[in-house]
């Protein structure tokens, strides 16, 4: 478990990334990886579904860490988008503790709009503070909870540098199961399996 903090760093603090401070978002908007375009079938969702369980140390080291965090975010990002696009999100787990999760959340977050994120919901002073007994709950729980992840702020669009933010493993999870189980997520599965349906109309015509 690598639920501790560097030393000087706030406990619900991620590790450093290429950081837009004018924008408050991700320098970059994320590469999709080769192949990555369209739904997965089950099988490959499910294992992305696993993917997004791993500890950071699966994905090796390297010196570079603001670059490596910085692919390691991009990757996260790519495999959560393409799994709600491909299984219906109200019916996801992405962790083990989803029920904790999700009532810590809104027991302290109860009024906290998720579909459509304000910076200042996480960025602020005042909402650090608010934030950080709510992140060291899961110290210990939910493996690396503390680490850097990328967050859509409008939860009906994908990920790009003006819809993105930086937010810690567990205000990632805490957000995502709540917009899963709240249904807000729905639209970009919905979206994807309406063009995947108009897709294969056009692919019959085409051959009838």
């Amino acid at each position: 478990m690598r639920g501790s903090t560097t030393q000087g760093r706030s406990a619900c603090a991620p590790p450093p990334l290429p950081w837009n401070a004018g924008t408050g978002s991700f320098r970059r908007a994320r590469k999709r990886t080769p192949g990555a375009q369209g739904a997965k079938g089950p099988g490959e969702a499910a294992a992305a579904a696993r993917a997004l369980s791993l500890p950071a140390e699966a994905y090796g080291n390297d010196p570079g860490v603001e670059m490596m965090w910085a692919m390691k975010a991009a990757q996260h990002a790519e495999v959560y988008f393409n799994l709600i696009s491909s299984v219906d999100p109200t019916f996801l787990k992405l962790t083990k503790v989803d029920e904790e999760i999700y009532a810590a959340f809104r027991e302290r977050f109860g009024r906290l709009r998720i579909d459509v994120l304000e910076p200042e919901e996480l960025k602020s002073e005042p909402a650090k503070e608010k934030w950080r007994p709510f992140c060291m709950q899961f110290e210990g729980v939910v493996e690396d909870f503390n680490y850097g992840t990328l967050l859509r702020l409008d939860c009906s669009k994908d990920y790009t540098e003006e819809n993105t933010i930086f937010a810690t493993r567990i205000q990632f999870f805490a957000i995502e199961i709540a917009r899963n189980r709240e249904g807000y997520n729905s639209v970009i599965y919905n979206s994807a399996t309406q063009r995947k349906m108009a897709a294969a109309v056009k692919a019959a015509c085409d051959h009838g």
